[in-house]
């Protein structure tokens, strides 16, 4: 026994519950809830996005802005330290300059000591060649000469002074 199949078997029920719900949510304009929930849900989506872009875009600025700070820091430090090796150098260079200065000072003093010592050295040998030579003289001029002959070169050596004198 064949069971015959009728028109109204269980998929028409389930086409007609079908028709009849989407003809019901038609009537009731349901349709257009769903299109305002789906319009919003658009909208909500496009607000996203747009911030997400202004996001991105403030991102992408703030990023080439922080690059130009680096590389204005790194210029800045390189500067800084061309800057100071510039015055290092003239620090050094000074500092040399005075070294020389206070040994050029040092030798000119140490080349005028020596000149004052051997100048104080060459004034005590004439004295003492003087003294030397006078006392010499003197005992020649007693042991050779006789007193009147002594006495006779005493008025020379003083009538000569005069002239020597003016």
């Amino acid at each position: 026994m064949e069971a015959e199949e009728s028109i109204f078997g269980p998929e028409f029920f389930v086409a007609l519950a079908f028709v009849l719900f989407v003809g019901l949510l038609l009537w009731k304009k349901v349709h257009l809830l769903i299109i305002s929930a789906l319009d919003k849900r658009a909208v909500d989506i496009k607000s996203q996005l747009e911030e997400a872009r202004a996001l991105r875009d403030e991102a992408h600025s703030l990023l080439a802005q922080s690059q130009r700070e680096q590389r204005d820091a790194a210029a800045q430090v390189k500067e800084i330290a061309t800057q100071a090796e510039r015055e290092a150098k003239v620090q050094r260079e000074a500092a040399e300059r005075d070294l020389e200065d206070t040994m050029a000072r040092r030798l000119a003093m140490a080349e005028e000591k020596i000149a004052q010592a051997e100048a104080a050295a060459v004034k005590e040998v004439r004295e003492v060649a003087v003294g030397i030579a006078a006392a010499a003289a003197r005992q020649l001029l007693a042991a050779h000469l006789s007193a009147k002959e002594q006495s006779a070169l005493v008025d020379d050596a003083i009538g000569g002074l005069d002239k020597k004198l003016h």
